[in-house]
């Protein structure tokens, strides 16, 4: 994955299959093919092949934690200015909660246009939901939720030891070290990029030798209507957001297509968290806006977990053939605008929300949550590519809105890929 300045277009160019072959995004694209094809063809084998796509995720989660603390320790300190610090945070989490809150509208709207959920219960296979029904009834706890989010804990810690270091009489020492020990980071990171391609194959063939194209089949309908929702929210929502800044969505989309198939063949966003976070700063973005940004919304900014959780509400229901009135739905955006903010970085935690809020609203049974166990699986990579993007989009309008990007950066940065 390209993560190093791009170079100069003085270089003579390589040949087409040079390019091609020496691309990271080709090989991650190539695994995620081979992976499909041996969960599909040898489901045992493509099992066996969880491994490799957990270790991969388990070798980046090393560096998000060095990588957020240095962006931000370094982006603070250098601002020189704390209360942009507090502005940037108080503009980020507002701009949250609004894209949010459209996003769960859009999910609710679209559901109730394409209604997905009216099918024959009898053709849908049930999974095991008890261990999401039984946490149904415990209550959301922001406590519980910071302390088992590692990300938080490591943004709070970076921005408490950023402001301290303003103050600190060896502040350009200290600086200096932990620039270099940045360096370090990074190039480890790029290195450890190269093994993107295994980490996909093995994400991508356990999701299809486990559950099987053909569990795709009953809920076919559910699934399009997420995917297409997804499509219309980034192209529309954001892509509009990114039109008023003279930016296209396309050109975005371009420059972090590596990111994206990644995710893609992991189903994670995390594993895209590091390398992001370089190539906003590479973009024009800066490192303080980039190191603030990025972190708070991978547990705050969820748009894809967002839309999927307001249509898999709206879905239930229409299983059931319960009918909610216009009040039950705002409560259903208004519940799922706190309880979604719970459904990050623990697995499974997107079930418990939707059994919280089933619970809540009293008339959708929460043992409906059976039914979306066998497909949950192929609407996560959808639900993880939104998320990434809506915390890119979020990461380029925060700089704009700051006056913290480098206008210049941009274009070359894109034409050459």
């Amino acid at each position: 994955m390209n993560i190093t300045a791009p170079k100069s277009s003085q270089q003579p160019k390589k040949s087409t299959f040079r390019l091609i072959v020496t691309n990271l995004t080709f090989w991650v694209l190539i695994a995620i093919i081979a992976g499909i094809l041996l969960g599909h063809f040898s489901p045992q084998n493509g099992v066996k092949m969880e491994i490799l796509g957990a270790k991969f995720i388990a070798l980046i989660k090393i560096f998000i934690g060095p990588i957020i603390f240095l962006t931000i320790v370094l982006g603070i300190s250098g601002m020189g200015n704390l209360k942009k610090v507090g502005r940037i945070g108080v503009k980020a989490l507002g701009y949250f909660e609004v894209v949010s809150t459209v996003a769960l509208a859009i999910g609710v709207a679209v559901a109730y246009f394409f209604e997905p959920g009216k099918i024959d219960r009898s053709s849908l296979t049930l999974g095991d939901a008890s261990q999401y029904t039984t946490n149904a009834a415990e209550h959301f706890s922001w406590l519980e939720f910071f302390l088992s989010n590692f990300t938080l804990q490591v943004l709070l810690a970076a921005i408490v030891c950023g402001i301290a270091l303003n103050f600190y009489k060896k502040r350009e020492q200290t600086i200096l070290v932990l620039e270099r020990f940045s360096n370090v980071v990074f190039l480890g990171l790029k290195y450890v990029m190269y093994l993107a391609p295994i980490g996909a194959f093995g994400g991508m063939a356990f999701t299809i030798g486990k559950f099987g194209l053909q569990t795709l089949i009953p809920l076919g309908k559910l699934m399009l209507c997420v995917y297409l929702t997804m499509a219309l929210f980034v192209f529309l929502i954001l892509g509009s957001i990114l039109r008023y800044y003279k930016i296209r969505i396309l050109l975005v989309l371009k420059y972090i297509k590596e990111e994206l198939l990644l995710v893609l063949g992991t189903s994670s966003s995390e594993a895209a968290l590091p390398s992001i976070m370089v190539k906003l700063e590479q973009m024009g973005c800066s490192k303080s806006v980039v190191g603030l940004v990025i972190p708070t919304g991978y547990s705050f900014n969820l748009d894809g977990t967002s839309i999927y959780l307001s249509m898999s509400v709206i879905f239930l229901a229409q299983l059931y053939d319960v009918h909610l009135s216009f009040f039950e739905i705002l409560s259903v955006i208004g519940i799922l605008m706190i309880t979604s903010k719970g459904a990050a970085g623990v697995t499974g935690s997107g079930f418990i929300v939707l059994a919280s809020t089933l619970t809540a609203l009293h008339k959708i049974p929460v043992e409906g949550l059976a039914f979306l166990l066998g497909v949950d699986k192929f609407m996560s990579e959808a639900r993880a590519i939104t998320n990434l993007i809506g915390n890119t989009v979020a990461t380029i309008v925060i700089s704009k809105s700051e006056r913290d990007f480098t206008e210049l950066n941009l274009n070359p940065v894109l034409e050459e890929m």
